[in-house]
């Protein structure tokens, strides 16, 4: 009897390998060889392409773009999504349903797509401008598209439901018990947002943070469309070096694309990791 009831967890574990293993395999095969087959071509030259991309100023503008841009983004989709988040977690159900359904409505429509609305909607004969300048606050068109507005614009755009919809999940988990007895010891309406409630969401904006920000630094469509020359990011200048002068620079861009990607997520996670922790001790 014994000896069947030991037999039995090593058979789960067996198949529980088993069932990993296509997974493994699709993976091993669609990106770790891909991966070597970048990193071999990328030393094609010796660490030469490497040394150019760190010490090129067309490079050096090109890595400031992308993680400037990426910054802002993570940081605009955040003030925007914190306090429609808080209130969808507050309304009714027939009024968080329409808000929720609002975030969703953009992943019914192609990126291209939304990207596109945004040409037409601040290019110089745009909507926007048309009404900026039929209410006479300005003389003559902005120049809204080709530059780092446009965009940061039309990427926060794109972005805002993966900063919300962390940000819903971790503030639906909150306990209004909590915050119900902060109010009884005497926490007024600012203090309670800020010693109970903002502190049990944090987990909530780290996860909407390391979403738009890893997805931001390789960012392409929208940076392509609403971008100028100058504007270009990391993503925009690979898809040039493939098709212009070959694969040894791209693939080293698309290299150090992943591995600042890597190092913004590990810091984001030690960050989250370290918050945890506090949380856990007080």
């Amino acid at each position: 009897m014994a000896a069947r009831l030991t037999k039995a967890p090593a058979e789960a574990r067996r198949a529980g390998w088993l069932l990993l293993l296509p997974a493994a395999l699709l993976l091993a095969l669609f990106f770790l060889v891909p991966l070597g087959l970048m990193v071999e071509t990328s030393l094609r030259d010796g660490f030469e392409t490497y040394v150019e991309i760190f010490t090129s100023p067309v490079y050096g503008l090109v890595l400031g773009n992308t993680v400037r841009t990426a910054v802002l983004t993570t940081v605009f989709c955040l003030l925007l999504a914190y306090p429609y988040a808080y209130v969808l977690t507050r309304v009714g159900p027939r009024l968080r349903l329409v808000m929720l359904g609002v975030v969703l409505l953009p992943f019914w429509t192609s990126l291209l797509v939304r990207s596109f609305a945004w040409v037409g909607l601040l290019q110089d004969s745009g909507i926007l401008n048309q009404a900026l300048q039929a209410l006479g606050l300005v003389d003559g068109p902005l120049q809204l598209i080709r530059t780092p507005v446009g965009v940061l614009v039309g990427m926060v755009h794109v972005l805002l439901p993966y900063m919300v919809l962390p940000l819903v999940n971790t503030m639906g988990q909150i306990d209004g018990s909590v915050l119900r007895a902060a109010s009884s010891l005497g926490a007024g309406p600012l203090r309670r947002f800020a010693r109970v409630f903002l502190p049990l969401s944090v987990p909530g904006v780290l996860s909407g943070s390391v979403l738009v920000l890893v997805l931001s630094l390789g960012f392409y469509i929208t940076p392509a469309l609403l971008g100028g020359a100058r504007d270009a990011m990391i993503g925009e200048t690979i898809v040039q070096e493939v098709t212009r002068y070959g694969p040894v620079m791209a693939s080293a861009l698309g290299l150090v694309l992943l591995v600042g990607t890597l190092i913004s997520l590990a810091l984001l996670l030690a960050v989250q990791r370290i918050g945890s922790t506090r949380r856990s001790a007080a």
